[in-house]
């Protein structure tokens, strides 16, 4: 009497050991009512490692140039295994994921061998009934980690070649051991299903598995100084500079800065300025030199200026081009303007 509930245990046990299980335990696995249950072992930015203990499936091959259409053939035959073609006419639920065994040698001209599985549900994975088609098998998939890469859309050959290529090319950066041979397209969503499809490729690992990158993390480049990080105590940016803080002016510059602030002292002087100097004077103060008075010729009564100043001197060996205007170079000097009579 007492091995009685010891055998009921193992039996109620059974079930629970397939790691098949509701639905509702997995955020993707939404259209069907029971699913093939995990333990996340780790996860990086690229891929993740899930723990699968061993499960009981009901599969079937096909030969195809391409995995679409060779999934599609057999998805037919465990269709109808599920919905009663079986020995006792059992109709069982729908499962998920769907498992595509893709072997990774193929050649375009040649079809390959794919494996299209079913995990079977809870209440028969421990005894489930015989298929009535002789296509059909059942494997025995033994407790296994994965490395999973995850993707959207529709599950094709080019889109599961792709993300098995990046998948691959992660793995062996980070010298993660795994089956070469083939890996696992795995599809969780049925045909009708159009918006927020799940897909994933699958590949066994052997051995410990990696899950930590082994190259050493670049460093961290130090923060750049902001506004906030100025200590208080800091001294404010001075005023600009003054005149008697800059470095020393050449000549020229320092003409041009004083010219340009206070004008020069102009000494006291009786007699008249000359044109030269009032030209200088007002080219200092930076206006532009204004029209001096010119001064009549005496002799020819006319008002063209004379060209020339008395610190001037004429060549000797050159002859005047005019009289009269070399006499008004001579009598310059000592004459008036007409304004100061």
């Amino acid at each position: 009497m007492v091995f009685i509930p010891v055998l009921v245990l193992l039996v109620l046990a059974v079930p629970a050991e397939a790691s098949v299980g509701p639905s509702t335990n997995s955020s993707f696995c939404t259209e069907s009512k029971e699913c093939l249950e995990y333990d996340l072992v780790c996860k990086t930015d690229e891929y993740e490692v899930r723990r699968y203990s061993a499960t009981r499936w009901v599969s079937t091959d096909a030969e195809a140039y391409f995995m679409g259409v060779g999934a599609a053939m057999a998805f037919r035959r465990l269709f109808q295994y599920i919905t009663g073609a079986n020995e006792r006419g059992v109709q069982m639920e729908m499962t998920a994921p769907v498992l595509v065994k893709i072997p990774e040698e193929t050649r375009m001209w040649e079809p390959a061998v794919y494996s299209l599985n079913f995990p079977l549900p809870a209440a028969y994975q421990d005894k489930p009934p015989a298929p009535t088609n002789d296509k059909l098998y059942f494997t025995e998939m033994p407790d296994m980690d994965v490395y999973v890469r995850s993707y959207g859309g529709w599950m094709l050959s080019v889109t599961s070649r792709l993300h098995a290529h990046l998948l691959t090319r992660e793995l062996e950066r980070v010298r993660a051991p795994y089956n070469h041979s083939f890996h696992y397209g795995v599809g969780y969503d049925s045909p009708l299903k159009l918006l927020n499809r799940h897909n994933e490729v699958w590949y066994v690992a052997e051995g410990p598995v990696v899950c930590t990158d082994p190259q050493e993390p670049t460093p961290a480049h130090p923060p750049r100084p902001t506004l906030t990080d100025t200590p208080p105590d800091a001294a404010s940016d001075p005023l600009p500079h003054t005149l008697a803080d800059s470095p020393a002016l050449t000549p020229s510059n320092a003409t041009l800065s004083s010219s340009s602030r206070t004008p020069p002292a102009i000494p006291p002087s009786d007699a008249p300025p000359s044109p030269a100097s009032n030209a200088s004077t007002e080219a200092a103060f930076g206006h532009a030199p204004t029209p001096a008075l010119t001064p009549l010729d005496l002799t020819t009564n006319s008002s063209e200026p004379a060209y020339g100043s008395p610190s001037v001197t004429p060549r000797s060996d050159a002859p005047p081009p005019n009289g009269t205007a070399h006499v008004a170079v001579e009598t310059h000097a000592d004459r008036k303007p007409l304004d100061a009579r």
